[in-house]
């Protein structure tokens, strides 16, 4: 059940010596979008290379350039975009010379890619298994060899029970298993380089460490290069050998893993890796630091280096020009930084102005609230199964089943699980967006079960909810003024003092008075989020909900939004349901957390008890399965679970996750009670709470 997540596995190829010739060679490749106002330059005179079995990792903000520059190597852009200078050389042979006849020979046979969402790569009227063997008979192979190449990939790439799988549409997939099918058809005919864009982005942890897995397989059984695109540097540092990092459309640094990671050398690559929440955190209760601003738009380079605006380290020389790629000694990493050129010596956030803000330490919640209960639900179910006919009456689908939790003011209850178990609709039936079928829920301590109008009024005020799309969320016909004076005026705030409690409402998310009177497509993800809280803030609650609040920003601009949550729950006093998938925000923000599978909490305690010896097996998988951003942790072991979430539909007989389990019925065959007994929530030696016939097993391993 465990296996480490690092391809340095048995089998792997030995890193390849500065004398072996390049699989790809990327040299000066600029790519613009004309358009009727001027060109964009997305990416300007970006160079690198990678290797026979290979793992190049290409990090970056949104805006930077990844995404274009590999549709460029594929010639897979789309007009107005356009390559107009360099080479891509694979194999020796310059892809951006070939006629497209012959470019679409090499895609697919030479060089194949695997796209972020795979519901819209596969096409859904077809079987997985006749679009692999599509991509077979595109390049002259027989349909019935290419139905048994079909057979033993999906074999290779570890979906069960492949002959009756074979035959069955994507949206009888999971996600992980949807891409599985993605990477299958991307190597049915046998590629050298395999380009993965942002692979595990969409996937929970446990199906992320599966994704990750596999590829390091590819590359250490197979000998494939890969150049995989992400911006989640926990994934680079466990998977990849090298690392090429990108701002504004250039290439600032590259080298390998171990020399970014440990010595960064360009301020952004150093402000990066410390912005990012970690699952061993010691900044707990202090805020991140946070790079400042935004990126740049790629309409609007400025004339110098492309970080200088929001870099710390910003001389008049860097405002001049773009600094040159040059390497740092003979280590055979670059940067593309004045300063780190002139302090070679020293890894840039080992300067005397150092790249981290300091910041002093938010103020304590008064401890007269820290008891108050704000938000209680006991024994709460939600039906999302029940449907009445003229004749029958389906059964019911528990999609939560019995939890009970608490939010106290001025604290952060985080809510942890994958996609399916049941955190968001528990959230909406706490709102009233999904009716409930038994429990009760409490808010200030009135019970709102019932859903009388009375009711709803208590919870929209003291209950708000921030979604995870922000753009959504507001009306694009609606100026960011009209959306606060229609927030403000159910409370009772009118005239004047409308105008006055928006502009505070304003200043208290760090946005201007001026960007009143713009609307939602004018802004950033960041800054709608911004404005998102400000709305919520608007009713005056006393408890926000937060469905995955962060999870579409940047890395740099989620901890913006991360350092604002928290000091508004220092000012303000408000409780939190932080829901999330990324544990390390979870860590970093929450007090209690509870982890939820199949409708039901399995584990529920204080966070660092939960974080430093989770009690149940599914929590401890959950930890080892994300990706931590430091090369110390690529030998850690990992526990990959097999499969998926199953129905709640059709849930297991007595412990929910025992189809699993790394220490249950699947590794030791005489645990029945597994089977046969549903575990209830009990403390443990640890003080939280845990719902397993052998809690704490795990975290007693060595």
């Amino acid at each position: 059940m465990t296996s480490p997540t690092r391809p340095a596995a048995a089998g792997r190829p030995a890193s390849p010596t500065a004398e072996d010739a390049p699989l790809l060679r990327v040299e000066g490749l600029r790519t613009e979008f004309r358009l009727k106002d001027g060109g964009v330059k997305a990416v300007n005179d970006v160079t690198f290379d990678i290797r026979p079995g290979e793992v190049v990792g290409i990090v970056g903000e949104s805006g930077s350039g990844k995404s274009v520059t590999v549709r460029s190597i594929m010639r897979m852009l789309r007009p107005p975009g356009e390559v107009v200078a360099g080479s891509v050389r694979l194999d020796g042979e310059d892809l951006l010379t070939l006629p497209e006849k012959e470019m679409r020979r090499r895609r697919g046979s030479k060089v194949a890619m695997v796209f972020q969402d795979p519901q819209a790569a596969l096409n859904p009227v077809m079987t997985v298994g006749d679009q692999i063997v599509e991509a077979m008979t595109v390049h002259g192979v027989g349909r019935k060899a290419a139905r048994e190449r079909a057979i033993r990939l999906l074999e290779q790439v570890g979906i069960p029970d492949v002959r009756a799988k074979i035959d069955q549409y994507p949206h009888q997939f999971s996600g992980g298993m949807r891409q599985r099918v993605v990477i299958a058809i991307a190597l049915a005919n046998d590629p050298t380089l395999l380009i993965a864009d942002e692979p595990t982005t969409a996937l929970d942890v446990t199906i992320q460490a599966q994704i990750l897995r596999l590829l390091a397989r590819l590359s250490s059984e197979l000998g494939i290069a890969i150049a995989i695109i992400t911006h989640d540097m926990g994934v680079v540092a466990e998977l990849c050998t090298k690392v090429v990092v990108m701002y504004g459309g250039r290439t600032v640094e590259k080298g390998t893993v171990e020399q970014v990671f440990e010595h960064p050398r360009h301020p952004y690559t150093a402000a990066l890796l410390a912005a990012m929440p970690r699952l061993d955190d010691d900044r707990l209760g202090r805020p991140l630091p946070a790079i400042p601003g935004a990126p740049p738009d790629p309409a609007a380079l400025p004339a110098g280096c492309p970080f200088a605006p929001r870099c710390r380290f910003a001389e008049d020389a860097c405002e001049q020009e773009p600094p040159a790629m040059l390497p740092i000694g003979d280590s055979g990493q670059e940067v593309a930084c004045v300063v780190a050129h002139r302090d070679a010596e020293t890894p840039i956030r080992d300067l005397p102005d150092p790249t981290q803000v300091p910041v002093p330490d938010g103020p304590a919640t008064a401890a007269s609230t820290a008891d108050t209960v704000v938000l209680e639900v006991r024994d709460l179910k939600v039906d999302v199964g029940r449907r009445r006919g003229l004749l029958r009456r389906e059964s019911s689908v528990y999609a939560v089943d019995g939890v009970s939790l608490s939010v106290q003011a001025g604290r952060t209850l985080g809510l942890v699980g994958e996609s399916g178990c049941g955190k968001s609709t528990l959230s909406r039936s706490i709102v009233g967006i999904t009716p409930i079928a038994g429990g009760s829920i409490l808010v200030d301590g009135t019970d709102v079960s019932e859903r009388r109008e009375q009711n709803l009024a208590r919870v929209r005020t003291s209950v708000q909810y921030l979604f995870q799309d922000p753009y959504a969320s507001l009306n694009p016909r609606r100026t960011i003024r009209q959306s606060l004076a229609e927030a403000l005026a159910l409370t009772g705030v009118g005239g004047r003092d409308r105008e006055a409690a928006a502009r505070d409402l304003m200043a208290q998310v760090g946005l201007r008075a001026e960007h009143l009177d713009r609307y939602p497509h004018a802004f950033s993800g960041g800054q709608r989020q911004r404005i998102g809280i400000a709305r919520a803030l608007a009713r005056r609650p006393r408890t926000l909900i937060l469905d995955e609040p962060v999870s579409a920003l940047d890395m740099s601009i989620q901890a913006q939004i991360i350092n604002l949550l928290g000091r508004l729950q220092d000012e303000l006093g408000l409780g939190y349901l932080f829901i999330a998938h990324d544990l390390s925000v979870v860590r970093h923000l929450s007090d209690t957390v509870a982890v939820m599978y199949l409708g039901r909490i399995v584990e529920y305690g204080d966070a660092a008890a939960v974080y430093g010896a989770p009690q149940h097996p599914y929590t401890a998988a959950l930890l080892s399965s994300s990706p931590v951003p430091t090369v110390s942790a690529r030998s850690r072991e990992r526990i990959v679970l097999p499969g998926d979430l199953p129905s709640p539909a059709n849930p297991p007989s007595g412990c929910r996750f025992r189809t699993r389990c790394p220490i249950g019925p699947l590794v030791h065959a005489d645990r029945t009670i597994c089977a046969e007994v549903e575990p209830q929530l009990t403390t443990t030696a640890t003080g939280q709470r845990a719902a397993c016939h052998f809690a704490g097993e795990l975290a007693s391993r060595p």
